[in-house]
């Protein structure tokens, strides 16, 4: 059977494009994107365009016009905002290298030196276990819930958050199992509740029959403990979640616009700013240290977690910031000490 999220267009040859953003739109239409998506990466992918020095094409274009561009980006908008454009511009150029258009996509080095720079920024709002508490309890929509769950139980990153597909899932829950077909990964056999972040996926790549939005930046493979606090909140939005029609079968997809669809990091970072707003966390023009986004949650995953345990090993293990030589300093029962001293130590949300 063919797979409908491969590359794919008209009978243009890719390697002959007079407008590679009129073609990469064109396949937005064919892969089943709205007009209003479709219309918000025109905006983006014209305004990068535009910003290029005269004869330099989207094609031709280096890392550094591609930085210079999001640079420009900071003058007049939110940090948010910022990410989500230079998220467009790097679906766009990793979609053209895949189809054969382009011979790379400088928006990888970007896209890291960006998350760099966040990463290594000391300064953020102090908020304390008991009001990130009344954060959570505030939030009512099951999708909603989970997401910021996972990611603040899990220290995942975004991308690979979106990337979780129902194989990646294992949970004791009868209903759900009914239901779904989960925890299909043999890294996850015999296992107790867990999330497995493959290393694998990349943007713009297939995987599993879907071209996936996100690439994950693990080092390795990870299976991350999941508590019965976690795994309450993802059965409750499992027990409402839509149909997808991805062979891929993506563990959070979209409850309003594009509905079934895998949430993408634009979406994620939606909801986080969403309730973020409402609880007084974010504000347009506000910076890292000021507003609470998605990457916010990891460094409270990250901090609370490396509070609690003094193991620095085990933390970095779970954020996907390690290789096997440091897991080979550990005993050979690795996987049995992540999760006892996950379970003995990671904060509770909903007390």
């Amino acid at each position: 059977m063919e797979d409908t999220c491969s590359p794919m267009s008209s009978a243009r040859a890719p390697q002959d494009l007079e407008d590679p953003i009129a073609y990469f739109l064109e396949d937005l239409t064919y892969h089943g994107k709205t007009e209003r998506t479709r219309t918000a990466y025109e905006r983006v992918l014209r305004r990068f365009e535009s910003s290029l020095d005269a004869g330099t094409t989207p094609g031709d274009a280096t890392h550094r016009d591609c930085m210079a561009f999001v640079h420009s980006l900071r003058e007049g908008l939110a940090e948010s905002t910022v990410a989500t454009y230079a998220a467009y511009l790097h679906r766009f150029y990793g979609y053209m290298a895949e189809v054969g258009a382009f011979t790379g996509n400088p928006m990888t080095l970007v896209i890291a030196e960006m998350d760099e720079t966040v990463e290594k920024d000391p300064v953020r709002r102090d908020i304390s276990l008991s009001a990130m508490r009344a954060f959570v309890s505030s939030i009512t929509h099951p999708l909603h819930r989970a997401v910021v769950g996972t990611l603040l139980k899990t220290g995942m990153r975004v991308g690979e958050l979106c990337n979780l597909d129902l194989r990646d899932v294992r949970l004791s829950d009868d209903a759900v199992n009914a239901a779904y077909t989960l925890g299909t990964r043999p890294a996850l056999e015999g296992r107790r509740d867990s999330l497995y972040v493959t290393p694998a996926a990349t943007v713009g790549a297939s995987l599993h029959g879907e071209v996936r939005t996100a690439s994950n930046k693990r080092k390795r493979e990870t299976v991350i403990p999941v508590d019965d606090e976690l795994r309450s909140m993802v059965c409750a939005w499992l027990a409402i979640r839509p149909d997808t029609t991805s062979p891929a079968e993506p563990l959070f997809v979209a409850t309003a616009e594009g509905w079934g669809e895998r949430l993408d990091p634009a979406a994620v970072r939606h909801i986080v700013e969403q309730h973020a707003r409402e609880h007084g966390w974010y504000r347009t023009g506000g910076g890292a240290g000021e507003n609470v986004t998605p990457h916010y949650f990891r460094h409270f995953f990250t901090t609370h977690l490396r509070d609690a345990t003094g193991d620095r090993g085990i933390v970095k293990y779970l954020r996907g910031d390690v290789a096997d030589d440091v897991i080979d300093t550990y005993t050979h029962n690795w996987g049995d000490q992540v999760r006892s001293t996950y379970e003995a130590n990671v904060f509770r949300l909903l007390e």
